[in-house]
């Protein structure tokens, strides 16, 4: 029998709004991301990034070290890299690209939030102007902000789906946010503090025994959901495995050298977690707090960059917080976002090691879960207000408008407006100046160039006793190494040799083409060459952080 006739008269999907308005918005925030994407130069954190990749795809071999971030950025843009080139966009796409695509988080919480509690969420996430600003940066405190999000996330739709996608999804994204960035290690300790205190609300609320009924009630459903919950274990592992095992690049103790597999998963279970313990937390003990600093000024530090950059999400966030907090029945995931997000303040303030703007990145997600319950929730009062042609209607439109037109104001201003001094998103080692017609130079200059270093660097403060090829950088180097960033990249890019010397004496009387050095050893260093060479002044800081870079004609 045909079907033409049932296919005729069954009803017609309708399609999933929530969805596509979700993904509209994913698309909207890819866009934001990508427009003009290497147009502002390198900043140093992002050339030492980009350096150690370079490096890593000359030569092949790769191994984890916690001073350098996590293995992610490194793995994944090396293949970016061998594919479309090294160039300031390529090196920022992937996390632009996972920034971009965060908005679709909030469909793992659908459910959990009403529909346009949902849509709220997707907004805030791809419009947030700090997650905007450092999605367009070559770090990874995006990614491992976005995976740590999408754990939870996956972890909710399996509790109330039983889907096992969903928790395998969040099981990999657990390890990707590892292997972003070293504070990711604090995510399991600010969920299970989180969880906690979600918990423990029945207890404040003056119902000591619904706690411990919720309590039993998770014992139950962990017994019952052993076999998932056990693959899921081997799926973080896996990945794990998968990221953090070193590289051979070539002979050697390598991922893809199968005679050194066993010593290769003792590395990377043993090994990797040695190395940043003895980094991030024996030396950060034994050398004290870091630079110096007290905990009250490190956390006024860190919630003035909140409220600079990011002070619509944080009153939404406290609104959203309260008018869960004292509802007849709370949901759980609202208070966690809340909750996570206020230990994690306290915590980035600690763990940073300077007033690194970066930091706040991690608790902008969480905090944008009550932000965007007290966002769907206000605007669904005050449109239930507004009856047709009241002049309420016309209130509320003009409001969301003008909330809309702000936000989209500083969201601009911060990720495309050009760096400088006071820009509450930037940090100081972000270029004041553009490099690029020194480097069009640079890249004629040593063309030409057949013998001997094409690029020296001139000066106690820029002098290194070596050239590296991969970190750390030693003790005795690092102050000078780092004074040279983000030149590094810029001259790895054009295949550059590089050289030192302390003083300009020490030049050699065939001066390489690209010559580097200190305002105060401009008048030395011009007496040495001659002429025949071009100066340019480059600011590599939004302060204190000049060169001269001079360029053979």
């Amino acid at each position: 029998m045909s079907d033409t006739g049932d296919r005729r008269t069954s009803p017609r999907r309708r399609p999933d709004r929530v969805a596509l308005a979700v993904a509209g918005l994913a698309l909207l925030a890819l866009v934001a991301r990508f427009v003009a994407l290497g147009d502002r130069p390198f900043h140093w954190d992002e050339g030492r990034v980009g350096y150690w990749t370079l490096r890593y795809l000359e030569s092949g071999a790769y191994e984890y070290r916690p001073v350098a971030g996590g293995p992610f950025l490194y793995l994944v843009n090396r293949h970016v890299f061998g594919l479309f080139g090294a160039t300031d966009t390529t090196a920022r796409a992937v996390v632009a690209l996972v920034g971009g695509l965060l908005p679709l988080a909030a469909l793992l919480f659908r459910g959990a939030l009403r529909d346009d509690e949902t849509v709220a969420l997707a907004g805030l996430l791809a419009f947030e102007p700090l997650l905007l600003y450092y999605s367009r940066f070559l770090r990874g405190d995006v990614p491992a902000a976005a995976f740590g999000f999408v754990a939870v996330g996956g972890a909710v739709r399996y509790r109330r789906t039983g889907e096992r996608w969903a928790l395998y999804l969040a099981a990999a994204a657990v390890a990707l946010a590892f292997a972003s960035s070293g504070f990711a290690v604090a995510y399991p300790v600010l969920w299970l503090a989180g969880g906690l205190l979600v918990l423990d609300e029945a207890r404040v609320r003056g119902v000591p025994g619904a706690a411990v009924t919720r309590l039993r009630g998770s014992v139950v459903w962990y017994r019952e959901h052993a076999t998932p919950l056990a693959r899921a274990l081997f799926v973080f592992l896996g990945v794990f495995l998968l990221l953090f095992a070193p590289r051979a690049g070539g002979p050697g103790t390598g991922l893809f050298n199968p005679g050194t597999f066993p010593e290769v998963v003792t590395w990377t279970f043993a090994g990797s977690a040695e190395r940043f313990s003895q980094l991030r937390i024996a030396a950060r003990i034994d050398l004290g707090y870091p630079g110096g600093r007290e905990f009250v000024p490190a956390l006024a530090g860190y919630v003035r960059t909140l409220l600079a950059t990011s002070w619509p999400v944080v009153v939404l966030g406290l609104l959203g917080f309260l008018g869960e907090r004292y509802r007849r029945e709370s949901r759980g995931i609202v208070a966690f976002g809340a909750y996570v997000a206020g230990l994690g303040v306290l915590f980035f303030a600690i763990a940073s090691m300077y007033s690194e703007t970066w930091a706040a990145v991690h608790v902008l997600p969480w905090l944008a879960l009550p932000a965007a319950v007290a966002l769907a929730g206000g605007a669904r009062v005050l449109l239930a207000r507004a009856e047709g042609a009241d002049p309420a209607r016309l209130v509320v439109v003009l409001l969301v408008v003008a909330v809309v037109a702000a936000g989209a104001g500083t969201a601009v201003a911060g990720a495309y407006g050009p760096p400088e001094p006071r820009s509450p998103f930037a940090q100081f080692g972000q270029p004041a100046d553009d490099p690029d017609a020194m480097l069009t130079a640079a890249e004629g200059a040593m063309a030409g160039n057949s013998a001997g270093p094409d690029v020296a660097y001139v000066g106690e403060e820029l002098a290194t006793g070596q050239e590296y090829d991969r970190p750390p950088v030693s003790p005795s180097d690092q102050a000078a190494w780092g004074a040279r960033l983000p030149l590094q990249w810029y001259f790895e890019r054009l295949d550059a040799e590089v050289t030192s010397v302390r003083e300009p004496s020490q030049l050699a009387n065939e001066a390489p083409p690209v010559v580097v050095t200190k305002p105060a050893n401009r008048v030395a260093v011009t007496d040495r060459l001659g002429g025949g060479y071009e100066a340019f002044e480059l600011r590599l800081g939004l302060w204190n952080r000049k060169v001269v870079v001079f360029v053979a004609r």
